[in-house]
């Protein structure tokens, strides 16, 4: 889900014909595919697969080609959001429970588990190459370090939580002291509670933010679009109407204001030149 489709087609000779699709995970279960437009790619081929995708039971959207295409590029900040907590102190638990809480139907840690942590950690260095200002980190998070320990996640029974099977046959999560430990081997800070509204606010405007940025970068046509791709492709808390929706319930200038107030956390939480705009025009997403 980062090969570049451009790069793909480089050395065919009809490079009109290549399209990319991409499914996500559990393919059964999710409802979305991204079919991506590289440089060269036809509107035929994209309506075509577009088709094809619809026939398979699936909702396409259209997306132009970027690293991570559109919903794992905005993901990857979200998972930066997540280990930049961990290493300011917080419990990996309390940022679940909380964002479960928000609506997600899992916390960004089990999510990773669920994931694959090695597929995470090769994403995450392409999306750093690609987007090196807001996805290439200046410490050794988490993540990396469950990796380096090959804690895979649910694929080899350790991550950040451990699972065993329950009664029923099925793999189920529990604590495991020994991700708190190699947590605190990068943390910078002493672990404590955070207040459950920084949680949400530091994971939410990382992925908000780059939602935004997709829409500036042409990658997503609309923010309907985007808010559609978010809820079907990552479990976005549907009730909340994706990641626009979300900037225009707050208030565009309260958004923009909440940026400002975590912009020294990095460029991922900078709101983009386009809220700006927006706020001091006080325009809204949707009308």
């Amino acid at each position: 889900s980062t090969i570049s489709i451009t790069r793909l087609a480089e050395n065919l000779e009809r490079p009109e014909n290549f399209v990319g699709m991409h499914f996500f995970n559990p393919v059964h279960m999710m409802p979305l595919v991204e079919v991506i437009r590289g440089e060269k790619t036809s509107a035929e081929a994209i309506a075509t697969t577009v088709v094809l995708a619809q026939k398979m039971g699936k909702t396409p959207i259209v997306v132009n080609d970027c690293p991570g295409f559109l919903v794992n590029r905005v993901l990857f900040p979200y998972f930066g959001a997540f280990d930049l907590l961990l290493k300011d102190g917080a419990d990996f638990q309390q940022i679940d429970k909380v964002m479960e809480k928000f609506g997600w139907p899992m916390g960004p840690a089990y999510l990773i588990d669920v994931v694959g942590i090695d597929t995470g950690v090769h994403g995450a260095e392409v999306m750093a190459e690609g987007f090196p200002d807001r996805m290439k980190p200046d410490f050794k998070g988490s993540i990396q370090v469950m990796y380096e320990n090959n804690r895979l996640g649910q694929k080899n029974d350790v991550g950040f939580y451990k699972y065993e099977l329950d009664r029923k046959g099925k793999k189920a999560k529990v604590v495991d002291p020994t991700a708190y430990e190699l947590v605190a081997s990068v943390a910078t800070a002493e672990k404590r509670e955070f207040d459950p509204q920084e949680i949400i606010d530091r994971m939410m405007l990382a992925f908000c933010n780059e939602t935004v940025r997709c829409l500036e970068d042409n990658i997503v046509a609309t923010p309907a679009e985007a808010d559609m791709a978010m809820i079907m492709g990552v479990g976005f808390p549907p009730f909340r109407g994706g990641p626009c929706r979300y900037i225009d319930q707050t208030g565009v200038a309260e958004y923009v204001a909440l940026c400002d107030k975590y912009a020294h956390l990095g460029k991922a939480y900078e709101a983009p030149q386009s809220l700006r705009d927006m706020a001091a025009n006080n325009k809204k997403f949707y009308g």
